[in-house]
């Protein structure tokens, strides 16, 4: 329990928001809660105050977290009717962190509105996943004033391990879009990896435990080939949203002249899993799309 509990808002409670606001629960603070969709239960049976409008939520906390699917949602929630806008009046040392995944440009121009309200703005995106989200082990990646930042910092402990203030207003996001252009290149690649492997006649399962103890071992190496092995594509991060994510990188890599071939690769990929009804699936189910241009499947047996 904390000595002085803090009153907060958590906007958004789907996979990833309702444990993080869990554990800002157990901590000892007051949660003031809005979301569309239903409560999940361990939010519902809590200490927490559940609201009817995110303008609810922001009139009652001091500091509110955002956790969304994309920009519209966040823009919707910030400055729709009923929004948070509208609950923060004069500001009041009042504190927005955002740690939905949307774009760095947008972020700026929303950091401008708030902060013209008297309040102060946080862009603070995760990786991590619902494991991280679940065993309070994310990285966060903010953007924002140092003095906010640090203000806030405690509660970023609550729901992660690798917190780290990345410069300004909208730089956290900027550094999730290249979060997830490495997270998509990695899937993509233990895909083939393991596609090869198992077209070729080895045990899938095998090679990844072989392959952990090396140079090539990774988090998506641990988890997600796992999931690719034994066929488990509930989501996790959904496919859709790691599209949505691709889709911030392209663009931005337009603007700036940037080129991001793999990243294209990935994202038709995605696109391919999308065409065949994949839109929710777990991002680890990157692997259908080789699998249906090799006509084979990791873990399939080769005919003699």
């Amino acid at each position: 329990m904390n000595a002085t509990p803090l009153k907060l808002g958590f906007i958004g409670l789907g996979i990833m928001g309702a444990p993080m606001c869990g554990h800002l629960i157990a901590a000892g603070h007051q949660l003031f809660v809005h979301t569309r969709g239903k409560v999940a239960p361990a939010i519902a049976e809590s200490s927490a105050t559940q609201c009817t409008t995110a303008r609810g939520v922001a009139e009652r906390a001091d500091i509110v977290f955002l956790m969304l699917p994309d920009t519209p949602d966040v823009e919707r929630v910030l400055f729709g009717e009923g929004g948070v806008a509208e609950g923060l009046k004069n500001g009041g040392g009042k504190v927005v962190v955002d740690m939905s995944s949307i774009s760095p440009v947008a972020t700026k121009d929303f950091a401008r509105r708030i902060e013209a309200l008297g309040a102060r703005y946080l862009d603070a995106p995760v990786s991590g996943g619902e494991v991280g989200a679940k065993n309070a082990t994310l990285s966060i990646m903010v953007g924002g004033p140092d003095a906010v930042f640090e203000r806030v910092r405690p509660l970023f402990e609550k729901m992660g391990k690798n917190i780290t203030l990345v410069g300004g207003n909208g730089d956290g996001q900027t550094a999730k879009v290249a979060n997830q252009i490495i997270v998509a290149l990695n899937i993509e690649a233990v895909a083939e990896a393991l596609l090869f492997a198992s077209r070729a006649g080895a045990d899938p399962a095998r090679v990844r435990e072989a392959l952990l103890g090396g140079f090539a071992s990774s988090k998506i190496l641990e988890v997600h080939a796992e999931r690719m092995i034994k066929r488990t594509f509930d989501p996790g991060f959904r496919i859709a949203l790691h599209q949505k994510d691709l889709n911030l990188a392209l663009s931005a890599a337009k603007d700036l002249g940037v080129a991001l071939p793999n990243t294209a690769c990935a994202q038709q990929l995605f696109s391919a899993c999308v065409a065949h009804g994949g839109a929710g699936w777990d991002h680890s189910g990157m692997v259908r799309a080789l699998e249906t241009m090799a006509n084979f499947e990791v873990g399939q047996k080769v005919q003699d």
